[in-house]
């Protein structure tokens, strides 16, 4: 499987985030909170530290290691009853084949560009060649992929809430609104246009005024 030999924007950027949060939570709000020549501060620095060396160990991991590709030994077993339909249901129900990859590809499985190959989902086949040639990683990586997919499941509401949260308080503080005042300027503007007038919010001042103000 070809990596990339460079390291790209994307990649930066959150190393970049990384280690401004850190410097901010470690120097900045632990250090003037506690201070980090006491004992309290110091232990939350080191555990702080700790769960960030284990942030950024985990981010190379996954962007150094092999996600899982499919061998070139692979080729399904159309007589198999045991394998499930959507990995031959295609148009015309053909087998599953990567045309950029020269190779047929099992359930779950998907052309990755960056990879450059294709990558295997979270739930290899149990039976198949994938399952043989993966066995040993198999053993050892089912709990950090059911990791994982917990993080990802507990994650994923809390980061959507919490940036349309971010994006409505945006939102409010660039027209000088608070919730309340926002949903009475929904009714006050529905009564003006009944009248043919046009409501305009009191306190907005425009966009820059009122982030300044």
């Amino acid at each position: 499987m070809r990596r990339p030999r460079y390291i790209s924007l994307p990649i930066v950027l959150v190393l970049l985030a990384i280690g401004y949060l850190y410097h901010a939570t470690v120097f900045v709000v632990i250090d003037g909170w506690l201070g980090l020549a006491t004992a309290a501060g110091l232990m939350n620095a080191v555990a702080f530290s700790a769960l960030a060396l284990m942030c950024v160990a985990t981010y190379v991991m996954a962007i150094s290691r092999d996600p899982g590709h499919v061998p070139s030994s692979y080729m399904p077993d159309i007589e198999d009853p045991g394998m499930p339909i959507h990995e031959i249901k295609r148009k015309g129900g053909d087998l599953r084949y990567c045309q950029k990859c020269s190779l047929y590809k099992p359930a779950r499985a998907h052309h990755c560009r960056v990879c450059k190959t294709c990558v295997l989902r979270m739930v290899l086949l149990v039976g198949s060649a994938a399952h043989d040639f993966h066995r040993d990683q198999q053993q050892t990586g089912g709990s950090f992929r059911t990791s994982y997919i917990i993080c990802a499941v507990l994650l994923f509401p809390l980061t959507l809430a919490l940036s349309i949260l971010l994006l409505w308080h945006i939102y409010l503080i660039l027209h000088n609104k608070t919730t309340i005042e926002y949903h009475e300027g929904v009714r006050a503007m529905w009564l003006a246009e009944k009248v043919g007038n046009v409501y305009r919010h009191p306190y907005d001042l425009g966009a820059y005024e009122n982030l300044i103000s």
